[in-house]
Parts: C-alpha cells; structure tokens; sequence
C-alpha cells in the first residue's frame, strides 16, 4: 500500500513513517502544506495520513483539493486538536476517519486497514476477483483456495491490479505504486516485466487464469477479457 504522511513535526513524521514501512507499506513524506499540494497533484495513493495544522497552510484545503481532482485515497486526518468542530469539518469535506495526537501506532495502522477495507471491498479483509483471492490482513494469497507463494513486490504488484481492475495502468503508474520516489533512479521498466512474468507462471501453476492484458505502447490491465 502506498501511503503519503503529511505532517510537520519531523520526529513524528519519522516515527510514523518508519512503523509503516515495517508493516510493508510505501511511504512518502511532505512536512508542509506546499510540499503535500504537489505531491498529490502528481501522485496516486492508496491512504493519505494528514496534519491539520500546517506551517504554511490548513490541512483542510488539502482535502478540498483532493476531492476536487477525484482522487482515490483514503483520509485519515491526524491533527493535535480535539475540537469537534474540526473533526466534523474533515469528516463532511470527505475524510474517511480522525485521530488525535498522541495516538498509538499500532492504532493507526488498524485504522488504514480499515479505511482500505471500506473503501475497496466493502468492509471485508479478502479482495478477489474470479478464483483470485488476497485476504488484506494476513496478506495471503489463494487460487480456487490454493495458498500460494509471492514475494513482496509481486503481492504489491497484484493487490494493485485487483484494486485497479478493468482499469488501464501504465508502466509509469506501476512503476511509481511499486517504489514511490525512488523510481527516479531507475533506468528502465524491466523490473515490471520480472515481477508480472513471476506472477504469471505461479498463478498458472496453482491452476488459476491469466488476467493481465499487455496493451502494447499503453500500459496494463486486470481483466477477464
């Protein structure tokens, strides 16, 4: 899951980001409001964690903005403020969830967990398409309920194409969900082709279907047909 933390104070900032990257999530940081607004005007994320009270701006506006470009990620707003006002704000401007500093982490990541489900498969842990099916909470991956094997990237990789089905997705956009900013030092896609190629055969092997279409100069897509 890739995940954008807007927040100002660095140490927190930090101390978010890496209990989330332990939990295999892609996390990308802003400390400003103006720094986030670019981000999210370039950017696709799963979950945006947001601060309220910015240096240079209200994170408010920030949801504005993203309810305005139709993005789908999910909103928790995480803010030092227990006002109710500005809980009832966030949640009517399209925020999915509110925590208040102090907050355990262990907490927050439920609360991620439970936004993706919500928002992506209705409330329940399994997103499945056809004999394909990823239980989000244990992370296990079964074909006609045959357990199967994947590596991080590779299980990244299809949680991405069941979530986006029947959707074209671009090298680019692949690329860019699987490393996030890091993509920059790359010198080419074939990373993707490993990583699609792999998920093919042990499919394949566990008696499931190819779901991957190659549209050629395009991109992909995750469909029966």
């Amino acid at each position: 899951m890739k995940i954008l933390i807007v927040e100002d104070e660095i140490e927190l900032l930090t101390a978010v980001s890496n209990y989330l990257v332990k939990e295999n999530h892609i996390c990308e940081l802003a400390e400003n409001y103006q720094k986030a607004d670019e981000k999210i005007s370039i950017y696709e994320y799963d979950i945006i964690l947001l601060d309220i009270g910015l240096p240079d701006g209200n994170g408010l506006e920030l949801i504005k903005a993203i309810k305005q470009n139709n993005l789908r990620a999910g909103i928790i707003v995480i803010s030092a403020k227990n006002s109710t006002d500005d809980k009832i704000t966030g949640l009517d401007l399209g925020a999915d969830d509110y925590m208040t500093k102090p907050f355990q982490l262990s907490e927050l990541n439920s609360r991620i967990k439970a936004v993706l489900r919500r928002r992506q498969s209705n409330g329940s842990s399994t997103i499945g398409f056809n004999e394909i099916s990823i239980d989000t909470d244990s992370k296990e991956v079964r074909i006609n309920d045959r357990k199967i094997k994947l590596t991080r990237k590779e299980h990244e990789l299809l949680m991405y194409f069941l979530i986006n089905k029947n959707r074209l997705l671009t090298k680019e956009a692949i690329a860019e969900h699987l490393w996030g900013d890091n993509i920059d030092m790359a010198d080419n896609f074939d990373f993707i082709y490993t990583h699609l190629n792999n998920i093919r055969r042990k499919i394949k092997l566990a008696g499931g279907k190819d779901y991957i279409r190659t549209l050629y100069g395009m991109g992909y897509k995750f469909a029966d047909v």
